[in-house]
């Protein structure tokens, strides 16, 4: 299932408190977005068609909760990242983000304490 940036937007909201209503959500992302309620209705509606979302029936509106767990989006999308762009392998990406200087204090030493942990 591929989730534009856009409709990613919308599964943040709803991954953080499900069951609300496309004016909720629209009220969650008034400070980053000037999208009008008739967006949020359509990128909602292309989720439910993806599988994305499932609606509930809340007197004469719906509401919205996910239907996959963001853990096991976030896993399949960096996954074809690195495939895509590191032709599968992750020391490429963090050799790049570390050039870039992409990488905290606070990073390296989660990249350490996880690596100490695969070599046991």
């Amino acid at each position: 299932m591929q989730i534009t940036p856009a409709e990613l937007e919308i599964m943040n909201v709803l991954w953080e408190e499900p069951g609300l209503g496309a004016t909720e959500i629209a009220e969650a992302l008034k400070d980053d977005k000037s999208w009008n309620i008739r967006t949020i209705k359509t990128l909602v509606g292309r989720l439910v068609e993806k599988g994305a979302l499932s609606t509930e029936p809340d007197g004469r509106r719906y509401l919205y909760k996910p239907e996959i767990k963001r853990g096991e989006y976030q896993k399949k999308e960096a996954k074809q990242f690195v495939d895509r762009m590191f032709g599968g392998r992750a020391a490429p990406l963090v050799a790049h983000l570390a050039d870039a200087e992409g990488l905290t204090a606070q990073d390296i030493a989660e990249l350490e304490a996880l690596l100490g942990k695969l070599k046991k």
